[in-house]
């Protein structure tokens, strides 16, 4: 099962993984791969309690990351708004 986890570094440069599909399943580390690591762990457990207690388990996801350049997307962005158009208006 895929589920979407979200990284940040906190203040103390910690890092703070959170899966928004599995309310309050968080967890971190002191690195990136760290807290990888740890929330793969969390999910596991978060999951296997579900299962005991007959809960629902949520869906799985099917989605791809795409990368562009920042580059490109401000070159988009200008043409756009030079034919008075805006990207999140196509959204």
């Amino acid at each position: 099962m895929k589920y979407r986890v979200i990284i940040e570094q906190d203040e103390d440069g910690q890092f703070v993984a959170e899966v928004p599909a599995l309310p309050g399943c968080i967890s971190g580390g002191k690195t990136r791969e760290e807290a990888l690591a740890n929330i793969r762990e969390a999910i596991e457990v978060y999951l296997e309690s579900l299962k005991i207690h007959n809960e629902p388990i949520p869906p799985s996801i099917d989605e791809e990351i795409i990368e562009v350049s920042g580059r490109k997307h401000a070159a988009q962005s200008l043409r756009a708004r030079n034919r008075g158009c805006f990207i999140k208006d196509r959204l």
